[in-house]
């Protein structure tokens, strides 16, 4: 009958353990792929794309309505 040695020496698990952390490290980086492609698909939406460019349209006359208050108060 063969005599087979079940307990992990070091070295085993030392690769054990690297493989693990590596494999972590795989998964975490697609999970975060996966979420910016959603977030850029999202954003490239024709809806919220629309809505991003009103309200960069809103923020610019909201400045310039205010630098013209300023200069006007100036002069």
């Amino acid at each position: 009958m063969a005599n087979f040695d079940l307990s992990p020496d070091r070295a085993s698990g030392d690769a054990l353990d690297r493989a693990r952390a590596q494999g972590q490290l795989h998964h975490s980086i697609a999970t975060t792929l996966l979420v910016i492609a959603a977030a850029r698909a999202e954003r490239e939406a024709p809806p919220v794309s629309a809505a991003r460019q009103r309200l960069a349209q809103v923020y610019g006359a909201t400045r310039l309505r205010k630098r013209l208050e300023r200069d006007a108060a100036r002069g």
